[in-house]
Formats: structure tokens, C-alpha cells, sequence
């Protein structure tokens, strides 16, 4: 018996659902992946603990998903679990400025919550396409505002399985960056501390980023949102605009004809093929202007 049928088992016996090759590509942003040989969605920190435990035990490898709208996932699919977040989804539960969410509440969903509240500081986060946990592992953030300036503690599972707090200071946050990156742990819920506003003014703020958004961005097709991390001095876009690469195309993966940024699916594209692209891009960029572009995506294989 090999160790996925070791864990099909386990999880059978502890009556926990899952799918066997399953595929991923409705679970990401960009719409491209092969399949897993095993998903599950937990339902509780619980169950979650449960999942995460039942992997070690079998040795099976797992991968910690959230809304994927920053994860490629391999064309061959995923050699392991694939373990959503997405099903610790309860209300946010406000208290003052406070709120505490959890990890797979829709970052979107958490900001129209602030707004009817009256709640602002998240306004620069409506429209990301992420998870409230995917939020704060890549520290997300847009139109100068970031996670951590609004993040107090981040409540999650580490290494052993044990439910441990920290406060943001010392979650190493940074652009693009948090200490989630460089550990095995799993965020479970978070704290936040926002500031009593004007509900009329956090909503125009909240449309007029959302309306940029729509404008400057190719959200007409499926993406993973900024391609490339923004290098010292410069940025990504411009500098792959300058090179005269916009609408690159290899296979259905493309530079986006609206925002150099964004590298996107016009149908039908694989992994290889946006990382062909990515590949290309960047040494063509750093032979014209000596910045080599590091991708934001993950590649996971």
C-alpha cells in the first residue's frame, strides 16, 4: 500500500471528505494546474489539525492552499494533498476596531464587512483576489497600503501541530514577504485593528480603487495578479513595456496588452508556457536594462 492510499485510508476511517486526482485549475486564479492526487477542505481548525497530522504520519507531502490567485501549479498536477483553507470561512467577529478572521474568508468580503461598520484601513485591499491568510503570507498589499499596517497577531498551526500566536513584529513582514514563507505553518485566523471612519467615505475610497483596478488591469482574464515583484528603483511593468514586450505571447500565456504587469491566460495555457514566458521576459529585461525581475507567483510542482 502506498502512502496516499495510507492517508485515503486514515481520513476514511476519521469520516474527513476529500477527492482523489482531483484537479486544480478551477482552484487558482490563473486556471491552470493538473490534478492532485489528493484535495481536501477542512472545515475546522479541528479537522484541519486532523488533515495536517494524518499527512505527517502517512508521509505524504501536502500543500497548504488558500484562493490560489497567487499559486501555478504544475501541468503534471501535484505529487501529494492539496489542503484548502478556504472552509475556515466563519464571519469575521468584530469587536470595536478590532476584528479577528479567519484564514480563508475572502480578503474582499472582509473589507465590505469593515465598510458596513464603518470601519476604514482596509480600503487599499478590496479587489484583491486573495484569502485573508494568502493576504498575510505574501503580505499583500496595493495603492500604499499593506497587511501589516492593519495586522496585529496571526493565530496559526506550527510545525508540530500546535496552535501558536504571534504579533506582527515578529512575523517578519516585509514586500512580499512575511516569515510564513520560510516555515511550515498554516495560518489559521488573524487579528486586526482598524479605525472608526465615515462609512460614505470608505465606500468612495473603496470604488475609486476598485474602479483603477478595472481600468489599469486585464481583470477580463484569469491571472495571478502582479506577475513580478516590483526590484529597487524601478518598475516591473515599465520596465517590460520599454523593452517593447507587451502582448509577448508564447502558447495561451501573454504579457496583458492593458498592464505590462500581468502575465495572463488567454486560453488555454499551460504552466510551461507562463514560465517560458516569465523566463524569457526577465533575461530579455535584464539584457536591455541590467534589472533582473524576480517572479511574485509561486510555482508549485
Amino acid at each position: 500500500m502506498n502512502q496516499i492510499e495510507l492517508l485515503k485510508n486514515a481520513l476514511e476511517k476519521e469520516n474527513i471528505s476529500f477527492e482523489m486526482n482531483h484537479p486544480l485549475a478551477g482552484h487558482t486564479t490563473f486556471r491552470i494546474g493538473g490534478p492532485a492526487d489528493l484535495f481536501c477542505v477542512p472545515r475546522t481548525v479541528g479537522q484541519l489539525q486532523q488533515v495536517l497530522n494524518l499527512c505527517r504520519e502517512a508521509g505524504v507531502r501536502y500543500y497548504l492552499l488558500g484562493n490560489g490567485s497567487n499559486t501555478l501549479f504544475s501541468d503534471e498536477g501535484f505529487r501529494g494533498a492539496v489542503v484548502s483553507t478556504r472552509g475556515l470561512d466563519e464571519p469575521a467577529h468584530f469587536q470595536g476596531e478590532g476584528v479577528v478572521c479567519q484564514a480563508g474568508e475572502p480578503l474582499s468580503l472582509l473589507c465590505r464587512d469593515a465598510l458596513d461598520r464603518e470601519l476604514s484601513g482596509l480600503e487599499f485591499a478590496y479587489g484583491i483576489p486573495g484569502s485573508v491568510g494568502g493576504a498575510i503570507y505574501m503580505n499583500a498589499g496595493a495603492y500604499g497600503g499593506e497587511m501589516k499596517d492593519v495586522l496585529v497577531s496571526v493565530t496559526f498551526l506550527d510545525g508540530n501541530g500546535e496552535i501558536r500566536t504571534l504579533p506582527v513584529q515578529d512575523l517578519e513582514m516585509g514586500y512580499r514577504n512575511s516569515i510564513f514563507q520560510k516555515k511550515e505553518w498554516c495560518i489559521l485566523s488573524a487579528l486586526f485593528r482598524l479605525k472608526t471612519g465615515s462609512g460614505a467615505e470608505i465606500q468612495a475610497r473603496m470604488e475609486q480603487l476598485m474602479d483603477s483596478r478595472k481600468s489599469k488591469q486585464p481583470l477580463e482574464y484569469p491571472s495571478a495578479g502582479s506577475t513580478f515583484k516590483r526590484p529597487v528603483g524601478a518598475f516591473a511593468g515599465a520596465l517590460i513595456q520599454d523593452c517593447g514586450l507587451r502582448g509577448y505571447r508564447v502558447g495561451g500565456a501573454a504579457i496583458s496588452e492593458k498592464h505590462c504587469g500581468f502575465v495572463v491566460n488567454l486560453g488555454g495555457a499551460t504552466c510551461a508556457d507562463v514560465v517560458q514566458l516569465c523566463e524569457t521576459v526577465a533575461q530579455i529585461v535584464e539584457e536591455k536594462t541590467g534589472y533582473r525581475l524576480e517572479r511574485e507567483i509561486r510555482i508549485v510542482e
